[in-house]
């Protein structure tokens, strides 16, 4: 095998400290959250997903006391660094001492609420400070993740992603603080996700190996960790059952080893033309993906035909004509909100990618989609 050695920025990979597996392991949540309520009073912070706002699942689940805080998350837009930082403002005037730990159960934009949230509880300054490389310096507060949909990793990255509405880039917080303490992957909790969102978010974590297998910045761990993704992918994909128990425990898997490979490379192209795509135009991540592969024959083109099979096979739909009207202004938006991720795409097309990527070619892109 031969491997690259560039320098990804990640020379000590940190992984999740603890993870339970298996369908009803959410039964485990109340004993998890009493021991650490030991090791350190205070108040508990729960973000949940709004799908949950009617379900009463924190009351059956009995793990809610008189000072914890329950906030629902509205995932119809994703998370911006304003939204990020009103939600700090109000856990921290609700006590003067940090809490003893955030609960997170739901998918990527609710995960990643959680993480930049207990990031900025321990750190001066805002959420928009901290998008980038290593600039969270203090730890973070204790984090439990329970996904409900498996595909964008965020179980398992030590980022968070984050729209800056100021200056228009969708930027994560890179950080070991980011990572999560604790995880319970149970999928039972994807068993009513819609077979379309099912798909959709699955391919994140198919896409984020195609591009980590094909770029710059690579090593064997990180490989491995791709390699056995997209396995598990082509399985839950290519079956006549995508959402079948089976397949959904796979999936989470998937998703999971998606996002520790990600870890300790890069995304590539795809990844900021879909962040273009949310910025500009408020399409959510994972679709967006989706979205993107109607123009990525050119740059994956084994990756490219295998989706369109799965696609095919699932029978689910991808959005077309997204870019048929826009203005110039539009498309001179979506070219500034591409080119600036210089990490992902230094890594599909090395250091000369702006000359790659002219704004002609880019618009172009675009417009296929």
């Amino acid at each position: 095998m031969n491997f690259s050695n560039l320098n990804t920025g990640v020379r000590n990979v940190k992984n999740v400290g603890k993870h339970i597996f298996g369908m009803g392991s959410l039964s485990n949540l109340k004993e998890i959250i009493e021991k650490r309520r030991i090791q350190k009073p205070g108040n508990t912070i729960f973000f949940l997903d709004n799908f949950f706002s009617d379900k009463n699942l924190l009351s059956q689940l009995n793990v809610v006391k008189s000072k914890d805080i329950v906030q629902y998350i509205n995932t119809e837009e994703e998370p911006t660094t304003t939204f990020i930082n009103n939600i700090r403002d109000l856990i921290c005037k609700s006590s003067n001492v940090y809490p003893s730990l955030i609960v997170a159960i739901g998918g990527g934009c609710t995960l990643d609420v959680a993480k930049a949230v207990a990031n900025l509880i321990t750190n001066p300054g805002n959420a928009e400070d901290y998008q980038g490389w290593d600039l969270v310096k203090n730890p973070a507060i204790y984090k439990i993740g329970i996904p409900t949909i498996s595909g964008t990793g965020s179980e398992s990255t030590r980022t968070c992603v984050i729209i800056n509405p100021i200056n228009g880039l969708k930027l994560g917080m890179n950080s070991d603080y980011t990572v999560y303490d604790q995880l319970i992957l149970d999928p039972e909790l994807t068993s009513t996700v819609p077979r379309d969102q099912y798909f959709w978010t699955g391919m994140d974590a198919y896409i984020h190996c195609v591009e980590s297998l094909q770029g710059n910045y690579r090593n064997a761990i990180g490989d491995s960790y791709s390699n056995q993704s997209i396995k598990l992918c082509r399985e839950v994909f290519l079956s006549s059952d995508m959402q079948s128990d089976l397949n959904r425990e796979k999936l989470m898997t998937a998703s999971f080893l998606g996002g520790c490979a990600i870890g300790s490379s890069y995304v590539g192209v795809i990844h900021p033309f879909s962040a273009a795509l949310s910025v500009v135009l408020g399409i959510h991540h994972c679709v967006a993906n989706c979205i993107v592969m109607r123009s990525m024959e050119n740059f994956y083109p084994i990756a490219y035909n295998e989706f369109w099979s799965m696609v095919s096979k699932q029978s689910v739909k991808i959005p077309a004509g997204i870019c048929k009207n826009l203005t110039d202004q539009q498309f001179d938006q979506l070219y500034n909100a591409t080119i600036i991720h210089d990490k992902p795409l230094t890594n599909a097309l090395g250091n000369d990618y702006a000359k790659i990527l002219t704004k002609e070619r880019v618009i172009h892109i675009f417009q296929k989609m």
